[in-house]
């Protein structure tokens, strides 16, 4: 590959560049962070991630030559004497994760581990059944965000994944916590950060497709059968009302219930989150696809709510962090503070 007489002059400007972040990190209690985004910082499809003691490499176009991973560990083992280095060769269809790890590197892979973020424990591992890291570092600023709004309000986390947001809330004094996400693996890992840390309630897990659970909480409803035909079963859930309400679908899924599109149809889900946000309450929105432009987003956003009769009062962006730089500050993943 080109780069490699200058692999290592780019990971050490790119940690140049995070030296003011990573001291704020560190006064945060923060322990998990991106070292090297390779889209903007000189070597496409290529990242590399520090979770506590662990230093995660992954490769999304290409797989690594053993040249470029030596350059890369001999580096951060300078930088990190001590931590485990794993690489993730991800560049396969679906990113599935390909490559066979050495001996020496099977067990730290699967070792569970736990990093830190804002003072909050979230359980870590290399190499698990799913593809993705168990906790999504582009986030990071949207979580510490609702870290500031949590203490003393309720707090609905759509799409919650490992659960991330709802932990971070509940530490932070939030008064009832609801996670929802469709699948049980992933809620297991939320229970699992749940453990780790000493909240003062105790966090709702609710395994549900997200379209039937928010109809549900929105007070729109859900329909047991659809044009003649039964639908999936799925939990039954109360109509309330959340003081706040974080959105974080993925790009595209479809389901029984309905489709996930963030291109074409984002006021499917915006709807029925806005109706379960109490008024006078926060929505936050996420958006993670490159192609959608902010502005257009933003407006397509206030239509919807003027049409359901809940205008949005005041929006503010949440900007990732220095570690997620962009080339023109429109970064691919896009947040919204909504005061509704």
């Amino acid at each position: 590959m080109p780069y490699t007489a200058s692999l290592s002059d780019l990971l050490a400007n790119a940690l140049a560049h995070r030296s003011t972040l990573l001291s704020q990190l560190e006064l945060e209690q923060t322990d998990c962070y991106r070292l090297f985004h390779g889209s903007v910082e000189g070597v496409a499809g290529l990242t590399i991630d520090r979770y506590g003691d662990l230093i995660l490499v992954q490769s999304f176009h290409k797989p690594l030559t053993d040249e470029i991973l030596t350059i890369i560990r001999r580096f951060y083992a300078d930088v990190h004497p001590g931590f485990d280095l794993i690489y993730n060769d991800r560049s396969a269809r679906n990113s599935r994760i390909t490559n066979p790890l050495p001996d020496d590197q099977v067990a730290a892979a699967s070792m569970p581990r736990v990093a830190h973020e804002t003072g909050v424990a979230f359980r870590i591992q290399a190499r698990h059944s799913g593809q993705d890291p168990w906790l999504f570092l582009d986030l990071r600023a949207a979580r510490r965000r609702v870290t500031q709004l949590a203490s003393g309000r309720s707090v609905l986390n759509l799409f919650a994944y490992t659960c991330g947001v709802g932990i971070a809330a509940a530490h932070a004094g939030a008064t009832f916590v609801m996670n929802v996400d469709f699948a049980q693996s992933s809620l297991d890992v939320g229970k699992e950060n749940a453990k780790l840390n000493a909240l003062g309630i105790r966090p709702r897990f609710i395994q549900s497709d997200v379209f039937p659970a928010i109809r549900q909480l929105s007070g729109l409803g859900q329909a047991q059968r659809v044009r003649g035909r039964r639908l999936p079963p799925f939990p039954t859930l109360e109509a309330r009302q959340f003081d706040l309400v974080f959105l974080d679908p993925p790009r595209y899924a479809k389901s029984a219930f309905g489709v996930v599109d963030l291109i074409n149809d984002y006021p499917a889900l915006f709807k029925p989150s806005l109706l379960a946000t109490r008024p006078g309450g926060t929505l936050m929105c996420c958006n993670n696809v490159a192609q959608v432009e902010g502005t257009a987003w933003l407006a397509q956003l206030e239509r919807s709510a003027a049409k359901a009769g809940r205008p949005i009062r005041d929006a503010q962006w949440i900007r990732p962090d220095a570690d997620f730089p962009s080339f023109d500050d429109n970064p691919p993943l896009k947040v919204l503070e909504l005061s509704v």
